[in-house]
């Protein structure tokens, strides 16, 4: 019989969530550090999943809503339903700070790779 490496009495270290939504924290940590101004408003949100599916285009990973200034990132369809050549903690990570990119990107109408170019930049 298994049982977790923290025993059967106590929660895990860390799960799943807990790492998107550090994830998430972190990534907008760094953004709103880069844009102070245009972020300083912006109310980030994390829901399980969007409400309905686009036909033609599918499960949404985020949605922006820019008269409200809200991004709302979707967890589900982030971490199920992304492709990934490499399945590890690392390629999750990047496609879940890719998402927050391209949302950010989204509702400041910029490119995403705009946002950070000077954390791409290889010396």
């Amino acid at each position: 019989m298994r049982s977790s490496a923290t025993g059967p009495f106590l929660p895990p270290l860390r799960t799943r969530i807990d790492t998107f939504d550090m994830t998430i924290a972190s990534t907008v940590d760094y953004l709103r550090m880069v844009w102070p101004a245009e972020l300083s408003d912006v109310i980030f949100e994390v829901a399980p999943g969007p409400a309905s599916v686009i036909p033609g285009v599918g499960v949404e990973r985020f949605s922006v809503d820019a008269r409200e200034r809200r991004i709302t990132l979707y967890r589900l369809p982030m971490q199920r339903l992304s492709r990934m050549h490499q399945v590890d903690e690392l390629h999750q990570r990047m496609i879940v700070e890719s998402c927050v990119f391209r949302a950010v990107a989204e509702l400041l109408g910029k490119d995403p790779w705009d946002l950070a170019p000077d954390r791409f930049r290889r010396l």
